[in-house]
């Protein structure tokens, strides 16, 4: 049987992969690994539950709810708020866990379940393992034999000043005041949709919301993080110091300069290690990536004499760099950036108010900020194979990537990284010059096929 958890939570299509009665069974067993059994309790213990507008959302909120009151546990359900906001409000409301229905930048069919422990962090992978391993049939239904009765059930409350806690917050992330500034924010008609122009709004800024009107069925529908074009016209039109782009979940923020051009993640981290760096709130003077970042990104860094921690795809693997080292900045070229000072996960809104309390501070535009860096031109190729763990250990494929590194120095970079989901192959290649970067992709890519 397949791993249930992926790298950020479980997802699926709602209704379909996602069923209620699935959800129902794992808020059951998560119950019963983060808050311990009924009968080894003191007090009954709180979770915190919200979600994303997604009209699936209703529906698994009504599931894990009841999972979750079934096994004797309050829920304070927090309504459509970004995932960022549930975490912190995990620890705020001192919560046994935390649980977001959200699919992220997911299209709208589609639904997931992340899943907080203590203090609003994301749970390792054994803990995860803990989970699944109770949502087996002998198990589940062991379990209901332990479920409690009378007042022993959970009880549901509405938490009404979740949002005022959460901008609360955000309020505090930097006493920068971003007056004179104007930012065209696309809220992807997600859970950004009141808190994110609500917080720019409050530190100064002037905003233009877009896409902030969710109807259910909206969510991320061209628009977001992952479909650009009308927030870049946007800024044009209006003249805009700046575009902030969120995701259905909020965790992640992209960003659009005055005149129209994307900058990434990898672009955004940088423009924030330098200014912390500055500020003398780099830990370690370091930054934390995964190994998508560009290596454009490692140059910078390496010329502003920075050093750079890289991780596994995924922004838990970040988290967990993070923690380890207590470093204070880390990151994803999607837009996950993760402050721990501030959060335990990335929040877009978060990152939109950092990015923008150094244009204010600097005095200067982003487009000069994120100047910095020099994206190196990347092609990415993936490729459909038999057995990907055969193609990774294949010692002619291993020779081809030595001689390919061989050929860029240190103008360029070569990665095959192995699909967690799909038999592929994705292949990765930066270069200095795009036509260099093109033929070694395409001569890796064709080698990996034959394999």
């Amino acid at each position: 049987m397949a791993r249930l958890f992926g790298t950020d939570g479980v997802r699926g299509e709602a209704n379909s992969v996602l069923t209620a009665e699935l959800a129902l069974v794992i808020a059951e067993a998560a119950a019963t690994v983060l808050a311990g059994p009924v009968a080894a309790r003191e007090s009954k213990p709180v979770a915190v539950v919200g979600r994303d507008p997604r009209a699936s959302g209703e529906m698994l909120e009504a599931a894990v709810t009841a999972g979750l009151t079934a096994c004797g546990v309050d829920v304070l359900r927090l309504g459509v708020l970004p995932t960022p906001a549930v975490a912190h409000l995990t620890g705020v409301y001192d919560a046994a866990l935390g649980v977001m229905i959200s699919a992220s930048h997911n299209a709208m069919p589609d639904n997931g379940i992340k899943i907080f422990g203590p203090g609003g962090h994301k749970l390792d992978d054994g803990v995860e393992d803990q989970i699944e391993a109770l949502l087996g049939r002998e198990v589940a239904e062991a379990r209901r034999a332990e479920r409690p009765v009378g007042a022993g059930i959970g009880r549901v409350r509405d938490a009404d000043d979740a949002l005022e806690r959460y901008l609360a917050h955000l309020s505090g992330v930097t006493d920068q005041r971003l007056d004179g500034l104007t930012v065209v924010v696309d809220c992807a008609h997600g859970a950004a949709h009141l808190a994110a122009p609500r917080a720019y709004h409050a530190a100064g800024a002037t905003v233009i919301a877009i896409h902030d009107r969710p109807d259910g069925l909206n969510i991320n529908l061209e628009c977001g993080s992952t479909h650009l074009e009308s927030l870049r016209a946007a800024v044009v039109e209006h003249g805009a110091d700046l575009g902030l782009a969120h995701d259905g979940d909020a965790d992640r923020c992209l960003a659009i300069d005055a005149d129209g051009r994307v900058v990434d993640g990898d672009a955004i981290m940088t423009v924030l290690a330098l200014g912390m760096r500055d500020s003398g709130e780099l830990a370690e003077n370091t930054l934390v990536a995964t190994v998508m970042s560009n290596l454009g990104l490692h140059i910078a860094m390496r010329e502003a004499g920075i050093a750079v921690r890289t991780t596994a795809v995924g922004d838990r693997y970040v988290l967990e760099e993070l923690r380890s080292g207590a470093f204070s900045l880390g990151g994803e070229q999607s837009g996950h950036v993760v402050l721990p000072s501030y959060g335990t996960t990335g929040d877009g809104t978060l990152t939109g108010l950092r990015l923008m309390a150094r244009m204010a501070q600097t005095g200067q535009s982003l487009a000069d900020l994120a100047g910095a860096m020099r994206t190196l031109p990347q092609v990415l190729v993936n490729v459909p194979v038999r057995d990907k763990a055969e193609v990774a250990r294949s010692q002619r494929v291993l020779d081809a990537v030595a001689a390919a590194e061989s050929e860029l120095g240190e103008s360029g970079r070569v990665l095959l990284r192995p699909s967690g989901t799909e038999q592929l192959i994705r292949v990765m290649v930066e270069a200095a010059e795009p036509e260099l970067a093109q033929r070694l992709a395409s001569e890796l890519a064709g080698l990996v096929e034959s394999v």
